[in-house]
């Protein structure tokens, strides 16, 4: 074997290895650019030595040209469906036909999660996959091998030792939850058509006949048994799910054994309950025999074996109809289109809402009132509509608009180029919006009032004390000691704070009026530029992109938030009520970090990390959060991680704690 050929077949063993950690395990033991390095040496060699080049090494799963249809592949072993179980006597009549049919009275169970995906069968041939095949009619697939290569989570080569020179590892093709949202998020992007649900996803990824699309699409193999084998995999299913594992497959950490109804209906009601919190959608409980010698002996019916069955959730999704859509704002102020149903029962809970996301989504799925619409239930999250069935829709149905003004407070609805949602910009004086903007104010970054926290923020604006960030310096102690969990100590202890905080700064005051857009960076640029509010309250768009990193979308939110007579009524009752700042309030630009970006990471041992952000905003820096290619520099204190490593990836300059205090002394 020639030195370049041993590398390769060493290259892919190790590839191998970590793709087993990465999607498998979900435990990396080498970092991206490691990774990164060792596939682009495994690139270089094939390319130099394509005679070495096979169809399982790790380079090959980034999918072919396209193909005109899938051909039919028959299964060695038939595909079985399972029956169905809807309620616990359906389970009892299933396992007292297992125990009527083995002549026994103990039999051992096992319980596993009902994936919901596609089935799909897997051959491998002296450790090699050679075939992978759809369930199809159970007797013959479609031959969707290509595709599959492509799965990562699939190895191309078995792991370890010790497997069939034959063996088919049967399981689901899913798409995990938060992979499902993360495509649905880029297609929505993309103004692709979005997916209703993942199962859905997972299924037309698999049949793509362009395998490139299929490579490009976050999908993972789950195993739940085996098909036909040269030699058996172990005497039990847990047994050979054990083995499958050791192979490099991902299997179900869920499954239990267990020996009796009680048993197993305790597992299905747990798993019920946290269904919505797995990391991927089950749609019931599989219960088998565990003995494979007791499985034979039951054997099956042309269409499910007599030693498994399915017992089913209630269904997730029904169809009922849109009486109405309304305008709900958010804490925030961002407004969200909901549907008011006709009440349905779905997943066991009566649904009479479900949210329509964004106007986008609206138009989108072109959902009108009097629609007859596809509602789906996952957790205990509101329900979302999935669909239209426009043959039912009634004729004098109108398409719905979002309304220009704020349904709570009729301040104006905006809606910025970055954003889906729209939002109300009345923030310091809508009802809705309340809570979030106290908090807001009250906040670490803002003015920063100790003790006033979510809580108490919520028993102030439900007892009526606190309408506005205006109203808290009107609170007396005899109003807060009243309040549950709040003695005379405590409460003198907040109004103190709130004393304290009307001597601020112009930056803090600004970023704590809640302008969407305004961080607490911008917060200071602006004062940097305007020095006093009244400027910055008079300043038009086109005046307001004069400032360093103010856009027309962030200018367009300040100019549209200053506007609003309610949002200036309640600065000035702030005003009144003694909170002022230094004037004139300029940072200044000069200084040795002067027009310099610069990233904080690790921990400082001088100062807090807040202090040190302060210091060089004074010196005319710029301070965030992101490592970039418009990184000026990175102060790396002890224990820097992953910004370290990508600001030394970029070339970005990077000094220590020490050299920082150098350079704020000059």
């Amino acid at each position: 074997m020639s030195d370049h050929s041993a590398r390769i077949l060493a290259l892919r063993k190790e590839i191998n290895q970590h793709n087993t950690h990465y999607y498998v395990t979900d435990n990396p033991v080498i970092t991206d650019a490691e990774y990164d390095r060792l596939m682009l040496e495994l690139q270089h060699l094939e390319s130099m030595h394509p005679e070495l080049v096979t169809p399982t090494s790790p380079t090959q799963r980034v999918g072919g040209s396209p193909a005109k249809n899938f051909a039919e592949l028959k299964h060695a072993q038939p595909m079985l469906s399972l029956a169905n179980a809807f309620s616990e006597e359906d389970v009892s009549d299933f396992i007292r036909k297992v125990i009527d049919g083995l002549q026994t009275e103990f039999v051992e169970f096992v319980a596993e999660p009902k994936l919901d995906g596609i089935s799909l069968s897997l051959r491998y041939e002296q450790g090699e996959l050679v075939s992978a095949a759809t369930r199809g009619d159970g007797i013959t697939g479609e031959d969707v091998t290509t595709n599959v290569r492509t799965i990562k989570s699939i190895p191309l080569i078995l792991m370890g030792d010790h497997w069939p020179e034959i063996v088919e590892i049967r399981g689901e093709i899913v798409i995990r939850v938060a992979d499902f949202k993360q495509l649905n998020q880029h297609r929505l992007k993309e103004g692709e058509k979005l997916f209703a649900n993942p199962r859905n996803a997972a299924a037309g990824s698999v049949r793509q006949l362009d395998s490139r699309i299929t490579a490009q699409r976050p999908l993972s193999f789950i195993p739940w048994g085996s098909g036909a084998c040269s030699v058996a995999i172990a005497s039990t299913h847990a047994d050979e799910m054990a083995r499958i594992a050791q192979w490099g497959f991902a299997v179900s950490d869920e499954m239990k054994v267990l020996h009796d109804i009680a048993g197993l209906m305790h597992y299905y009601k747990d798993l019920a309950q946290r269904r919505h919190r797995l990391p991927y959608e089950i749609d019931g409980i599989v219960y088998k025999v565990n003995y494979v010698n007791l499985q034979q002996a039951l054997g099956s019916t042309s269409k499910a074996p007599r030693w498994a069955i399915a017992h089913k959730f209630p269904a997730q999704e029904e169809s009922t109809v849109v009486l109405e859509i309304e305008a709900s704002v958010g804490r925030t102020g961002a407004i969200t289109p909901v549907a008011n149903l006709q009440p349905v029962t779905v997943g066991g809970v009566v649904v009479s809402r479900a949210t329509l996301h964004n106007q986008d989504e609206v138009e989108r799925k072109d959902v009108r009132p009097g629609d007859t619409v596809i509602i789906r239930r996952a957790g205990d999250v509101i329900p979302e509509v999935v669909l239209v069935i426009k043959d039912k829709r009634p004729e004098e149905a109108q398409p719905w608009r979002m309304p220009e003004r704020c349904p709570r407070c009729n301040s104006l609805v905006e809606r910025l180029e970055n954003e889906s949602a729209h939002r109300c910009i009345g923030g310091l004086y809508c009802d809705a919006q309340r809570e979030g903007a106290l908090s807001h104010y009250a906040s670490r970054g803002a003015m920063n009032i100790e003790g006033l926290g979510d809580k108490l923020i919520a028993q102030l604006v439900d007892k009526g004390l606190v309408r506005t960030p205006a109203d808290l310096y009107q609170l007396s102690v005899s109003q807060l000691s009243v309040i549950e969990r709040m003695g005379e100590k405590s409460a003198t202890n907040v109004i103190n704070a709130i004393e304290q905080t009307k001597t601020t700064s112009l930056a803090r005051f600004i970023y704590g009026l809640g302008i969407g857009q305004v961080g607490e960076v911008t917060a200071k640029q602006l004062v940097a530029h305007f020095g006093d509010l009244a400027s910055l309250m008079a300043a038009d768009e086109m005046t307001l992109q004069e400032v360093r990193d103010v856009g027309p979308i962030v200018a367009k939110s300040i100019a549209h938030f200053f506007e609003q007579p309610h949002n200036r009524e309640v600065i000035q009752a702030i005003i009144d009520a003694g909170v002022h700042w230094p004037k004139p309030e300029r940072v200044r630009s000069e200084g040795v970090f002067a027009h310099k970006t610069v990233v904080l990471t690790g921990k400082l041992e001088e100062m807090t990390r807040r202090a040190a952000q302060e210091a060089i905003e004074e010196r005319g820096g710029r301070v965030i959060g992101s490592v970039s290619e418009k990184t000026d520099l990175l102060v790396a204190g002890a224990a820097a991680g992953s910004k370290l490593l990508r600001a030394q990836k970029l070339n970005v300059k990077v000094i220590d704690e020490h050299t920082l205090m150098q350079m704020l002394s000059e």
